[in-house]
């Protein structure tokens, strides 16, 4: 049920929020915007507190401006123990993925979830091996779908009074078809997912270029959100 409210005056991540309209371009699936945005919470040892903030690139990219951040303002020894969830705009390039690695390498006892809204010059074969080895190491990355929308419309954004529900509800099909394509990553098979964009009209094309090997390894309930395949109809 909606509030009447806003985020509550008291609630001490008020001025740590983005305002609406950033989150909806940031994390619109379906554009391509420029700036990459973070959100991010981080839960120390075993305390339920979260401590929760935003960020956006600067003369570097989000991921190394929070690995600077979070290891030059307070003492972070190896043997401090935290979960960190990120919401990103974008997935990590390749030098980020390395840059992040060598995070957590230095700090074993800290977890990283990672959930993006899309995949990052995902054609580039650096960047594809840059994921797939932070999942080697220990990272989770999901592609964002609603429920991760409304957590950080509910937790990151300074939404309006009784605008709690007014979350943006983006179509699913751009979802799944970053899901097909982090997949194929994940596998180790070819792109399956195109992005171009006219520039005329600045619109943005979606385009699937399946091969056989993506039917034959990629799980069904993936193949199905995509429309690649159908489910079959029974006639009586």
């Amino acid at each position: 049920m909606a509030s009447d409210r806003g985020p509550s005056a008291g609630d001490a991540t008020s001025r740590r929020r983005i305002e609406p309209w950033e989150f909806e371009v940031s994390f619109d699936p379906r554009e391509l915007c420029k700036e990459a945005c973070l959100l991010y919470e981080i839960k120390w040892g075993k305390r339920q507190k979260v401590w929760r903030h935003s960020g956006k690139n600067t003369t570097k990219h989000v991921e190394c401006n929070f690995i600077e951040k979070i290891t030059s303002e307070r003492h972070f020894p190896p043997s401090v123990s935290c979960c960190i969830t990120w919401f990103l705009s974008w997935s990590p390039c390749w030098e980020c993925s390395k840059a992040i690695r060598e995070f957590l390498n230095q700090h074993p006892r800290v977890t990283l979830v990672i959930y993006v809204a899309r995949l990052f010059q995902h054609m580039d074969p650096q960047n594809r091996q840059g994921l797939r080895d932070l999942i080697h190491s220990g990272v989770t990355i999901q592609i964002m779908g609603p429920p991760e929308h409304y957590y950080c419309w509910r937790n990151f954004v300074n939404y309006p009074p009784g605008k709690e529900a007014h979350w943006p509800r983006y179509p699913l099909l751009w979802m799944n078809l970053y899901a097909l394509e982090l997949h194929c990553i994940i596998l180790g098979l070819p792109p399956c997912l195109k992005i171009s964009r006219r520039c005329q009209n600045q619109l943005t094309w979606f385009r699937l270029i399946p091969q056989n090997c993506h039917y034959q390894m990629i799980p069904p309930h993936i193949l199905l959100g995509t429309g690649l395949i159908q489910l079959p109809v029974t006639w009586r």
